[in-house]
């Protein structure tokens, strides 16, 4: 059952503690676009709103713990007395072995998403089938660890926890370095150690890493926070006491077998109550998920082919699963200062190697406002369609990779960089690619962000969609954006995205460059309908709002995914608008050419430093009310000083509405078009040593001054009612409307200076 995730509800803001100002921010208004007026802000609603509570990243109140979170995989930092380990989303695929056949991660289901070909972890275990697992159980968000006055306290959170008894977390204590020893119960995995804490349930033991014996004394004590996913377990000093020492630490999570008292361990093929992903080893490694791995230790994903394919580094879990596979996770720990955390020293390590990072490549993590439910579904979670998405990813965790360019920020803030994911992708597809860091490294700098989308396949509708902009929202609340300077790019599915994005919210947007983007969800052969998305998801439609964004699009001419009739036909519907577009079509390559080239600096120099005009004296808005999705907060209808758009007739299948409103108001007219330019040359500086290709391009000349008249000029089809800002349009209540309408059509300007509005009606 779908859920809002509305927090408010989870607590008393005491639960919060001192976790207030961040899980209660709002985005930071100078980073977001502000309102103007009566109209909306540009974009959808849920770019504005607060940011999500999640439960995992509060602090019971009364609790011993009080440190905010990170919120970045693969750092740690010392906050309030304790020492936190972030852990990565989603990346609790174990050791590398032997794929399960029946791994839906890796079966293409019927929704044309190609299972998780551009998106496959490095470890190929999966989890039973049966209640609590949730393809998830294992997946290690938080550790923390705090020194009390007669015990030391370790926190481990999980992304997903319905049934602590099926999940075991070990942790090793002390040890050399070169001196290995295996986990007890059966783990197949070894470590340095002195000591292991191992617990399941509400159940924790020590035990002699030398010996296995349990260590005498009091039993560790636990405590477990359902709502919070939460474990927490006290050592008494009596059992062992670090003291003011600096101490070793590492750890790893699988699942637990109570009838054996020991791992659960993974076999061949999955069950209701076994893992699979192991092959024939009769003696795997039990963890899933491994902590304290840094992000200096586990690669970026890197360019596609063949060795990057059988090596993928999707999830950031490609060390995890090398190390996993040798049964030794020496190459993981945390060296924690206990005189630091004793002293409360607060040190968030910048840039250093365990540290968080500042600049760069890593990933964020971010809290949705929805969840619909525990863990993942990789087995139904399958979108591929134009009417919704949940996504695969159903928890409120979501991940995202960000690259913020190094140096201080600029003094207007970053720029921004939406660069969208393709099909059978995920969020880390660009991580190791020159198409973030070209993009992100132009001008003063840009800030480029990848959103999981949910998933490889949510083609950004629904819930697959809102996450791009929580994304966003959350990227400007940790750094200063210029609202201003934002572009949208995507490979594939994410040019996809890249069209719907800026169809529905134009004013969001100075310039757009999908690469090898299909016009439409799916497989475009005109004149017949996009498959199988429908013609409701076809963006060429949609193209009369991009009046006022540039287009930069590469496609390829044999490209077998995306057709390049259905690319021919976006363009000529650019050509005939007389917009502003270049379109380049290579001549030599596939769908992945492009990516396996890795050059995308003309794509970067085209997008340059140019900024959302917010008040154009021309608006065109073509309205799709299929694409909105209200629960989700996504409901477009609105484009610069227009807005309240409704359609006259919004049934069938795939309606639409189109205004046309251009304001004498301004003293200018509209750029003349150039002719349509005809052009060829060559991509160099990648991979491939010359891409050829032939271009066609048009431009505008410069808008010719004319008087200013209290004039709009307006044209609608199947429109039944739009608001104007009156004063945004540089008009008054009393102006002369010039209208053409195909049916009944109500005006209003609002907002007239002096105050006050007025409607009229039309056409009827």
């Amino acid at each position: 059952m779908r859920v809002r995730a509305v927090l408010g509800v989870m607590g008393s803001l005491a639960v919060a503690g001192v976790l207030a100002a961040y899980l209660a921010a709002s985005a930071v208004a100078a980073s977001l676009p502000a309102k103007e007026g009566t109209a909306p802000r540009p974009g959808p609603s849920v770019l504005y709103e607060k940011l999500a509570r999640a439960p995992q990243l509060e602090n019971a109140g009364g609790s011993i713990w009080h440190a905010p979170p990170i919120l970045v995989s693969g750092a740690s930092a010392y906050r309030k007395g304790e020492f936190v380990y972030q852990g990565y989303v989603y990346d609790d695929r174990g050791a590398k072995l032997v794929t399960d056949p029946t791994n839906p991660m890796h079966s293409p289901g019927g929704d044309s998403s190609g299972g998780d070909l551009f998106s496959a972890p490095n470890g190929t275990y999966d989890y039973p089938t049966g209640p609590g697992y949730d393809e998830n159980a294992a997946n290690l968000i938080e550790l923390r660890v705090k020194p009390l006055v007669t015990a030391t306290a370790f926190r481990i959170t999980l992304n997903t926890l319905e049934n602590p008894d099926l999940v075991a977390t070990a942790i090793a204590i002390g040890g050399t370095p070169g001196e290995t020893h295996p986990f007890p119960f059966g783990a197949n995995v070894s470590a340095p150690a002195q000591y292991f804490l191992t617990v399941h349930g509400e159940t924790a033991v020590l035990t002699d890493a030398v010996t296995g014996a349990a260590v005498p004394g009091p039993a560790p004590t636990v405590s477990i926070d359902l709502a919070r996913r939460q474990i927490t377990v006290q050592v008494a000093h009596s059992q062992w006491n670090p003291g003011s020492s600096t101490v070793r630490l590492a750890a790893g999570v699988g699942l637990w077998n109570a009838s054996t008292g020991g791992y659960l361990l993974p076999v061949a093929q999955r069950t209701a109550t076994q893992p699979g992903g192991a092959g024939p080893d009769p003696v795997p490694p039990a963890f899933f998920d491994v902590a304290f791995r840094f992000n200096a230790q586990e690669p970026v994903p890197g360019t596609p082919s063949p060795e990057t394919t059988a090596n993928s580094a999707y999830w950031r879990e490609s060390a995890q699963a090398q190390a996993l596979t040798k049964g030794d996770i020496s190459p993981f720990s945390a060296e924690v200062d206990f005189a630091k955390l004793r002293a409360k020293v607060n040190d968030d390590m910048p840039n250093g190697p365990t540290g968080i990072p500042q600049t760069g490549v890593f990933d964020r993590i971010l809290a949705s406002h929805f969840s619909d439910g525990q863990g993942a579904d990789y087995a139904t979670g399958g979108c591929g369609s134009s009417s919704a998405c949940i996504g695969a990813m159903r928890g409120q965790l979501l991940p995202y990779a960000i690259y913020v360019p190094a140096g201080a920020p600029p003094a207007g803030g970053w720029g921004l960089t939406l660069l969208l994911h393709s099909l059978s992708a995920n969020y880390n597809q660009f991580e190791g690619s020159r198409n973030q860091s070209q993009f992100a490294n132009r001008g003063a700098g840009s800030i480029a962000i990848t959103p999981s989308g949910r998933g490889p396949d949510g083609w950004y509708y629904d819930h697959a969609g809102a996450d791009t902009f929580e994304v966003w929202a959350d990227v400007a609340a940790h750094y200063q954006l210029d609202p201003s300077f934002t572009d949208i790019a995507g490979y594939s599915m994410g040019g996809y995205g890249t069209y719907k994005f800026t169809s529905q919210f134009p004013d969001l947007f100075a310039k757009a460059q999908p690469t090898v983007g299909p016009p439409g969800l799916g497989i475009w052969l005109p004149p017949g309908e996009p498959q199988p998305g429908g013609n409701q998801s076809l963006t060429e439609r949609m193209l009369p709002s991009v009046r006022n964004v540039p287009f930069l699009i590469w496609d390829e001419t044999t490209d077998e995914l995306v057709p390049i009739a259905g690319v021919l036909e976006q363009v000529k519907a650019l050509d005939t608008l007389g917009y502003r577009y270049e379109f380049d079509q290579f001549q030599a390559g596939d769908h992945l050419t492009l990516a396996i080239n890795d050059e995308y600096s003309p794509a970067a120099a085209f997008l340059g430093t140019d900024t959302v005009q917010p008040n154009p004296s021309h608006v065109t808005y073509a309205y799709n009310p299929t694409m909105d999705f209200p629960a989700d907060g996504t409901t477009a209808g609105h484009a610069y000083w227009l807005y309240n758009v409704t359609l006259r007739e919004a049934g069938g299948s795939a309606p639409l509405g189109t205004l046309d409103v251009r304001s004498e108001g301004f003293g200018v007219g509209d750029p003349t078009a150039s002719e349509t330019q005809h052009g060829a040359g060559a991509l160099t500086g990648g991979q491939i040593p010359a891409i050829p290709f032939t271009s066609q391009a048009k431009t505008w000349g410069p808008a010719p001054t004319e008087a200013a008249k209290d004039v709009l000029d307006v044209t609608a089809a199947n429109v039944a009612r739009a608001s104007i800002d009156a004063r945004r349009a540089k008009i008054d209540c009393s102006a002369h409307l010039n209208v053409t309408t195909d049916g009944p059509l109500k005006l209003t300007l609002a907002d007239c200076p002096g105050g006050g509005s007025k409607s009229f009606s039309f056409g009827g």
